[in-house]
């Protein structure tokens, strides 16, 4: 899971934002963003995340972003040594739902947090609903739907939730790609979903295919494990009533690979 605790600090175009210019994102919600951990300095995937961000904000906004300017703006957040979780969200204080079709201005929130520990986090436990976000492969800040299913997962006594299609087909989790153990080889679930900055790094680093996987045919792979910006690999110990193993040589591989990554200067 991913954006966790509140920001510790948070700026909007370099400056402390104000409770009204932040209204809109209540009240409105429009917009997207993204997330990165920053260790000294370093992101993994920077070209990745600037992007996603610059794509994506011609979707939303129809607008040009300037990923030097993200990379400024975001370097004001983050200290010069140790880690932390940097999100930045792209969104126009001026618009709201009676004027969201004016032409936009967006503006740059940069929050940050303090990241959690190196130690690898335990393996997740996922409950499948059908759902399928808004626009899938773009990263919006609109993610009551995403949030009320994993609510409901917790509340059922598991720790997030996994997407599946009207036929049972595995998209992606409530904030992360999830990914399936097959001999040497990894195996990405072909449908609808966004495709994370971790997931693109690992796919260029390991030999991988994509397949429609069926959450019936889940039970046929060898271990699965969950991906984002934030946790890196995490193993995925049970979906639904299966049981998947805690640990697998692969899973380890593709950790030990992704936090060798030097990462690119912010």
């Amino acid at each position: 899971m991913a954006d966790q605790g509140a920001p510790s600090t948070a700026e909007l175009n370099g400056r402390p934002a104000t409770p009204a210019e932040l209204q809109a994102l209540a009240l409105t919600g429009y917009g997207h963003f993204t997330t990165m951990l920053v260790e000294d300095g370093r992101v993994r995937g920077l070209p990745l995340h600037l992007e996603r961000l610059a794509r994506d904000c011609r979707t939303v906004f129809e607008a040009e972003l300037d990923p030097a300017r993200v990379r400024e703006l975001a370097r004001r957040v983050v200290p010069a040594e140790g880690a932390a979780v940097v999100r930045v969200t792209v969104f126009d204080p001026a618009l709201d739902i009676g004027t969201i079709g004016r032409p936009a201005e967006p503006q740059l929130l940069v929050t940050a947090r303090p990241a959690g520990g190196p130690a690898p986090l335990p393996p997740l436990r996922v409950r499948s609903v059908r759902y399928r976000r808004e626009l899938p492969a773009v990263k919006s800040v609109g993610l009551f739907g995403s949030l009320w299913h994993r609510r409901e997962a917790q509340r059922a006594g598991f720790d997030d939730v996994l997407f599946v299609d009207g036929e049972r087909g595995i998209s992606e989790g409530g904030t992360w790609n999830i990914g399936f153990v097959r001999g040497r080889k990894v195996v990405w679930p072909e449908a609808e979903h966004l495709v994370g900055t971790t997931m693109e790094l690992l796919q260029g680093l390991y030999p991988c295919r994509s397949e429609r996987v069926g959450v019936a045919e889940a039970a046929g792979f060898e271990a699965a494990f969950a991906t984002n910006a934030a946790i890196g690999v995490r193993a995925v110990g049970a979906l639904d009533g299966l049981v998947l193993p805690a640990e697998h040589p692969v899973i380890g591989e593709l950790r030990a690979l992704y936090t060798a990554l030097p990462g690119d200067r912010l």
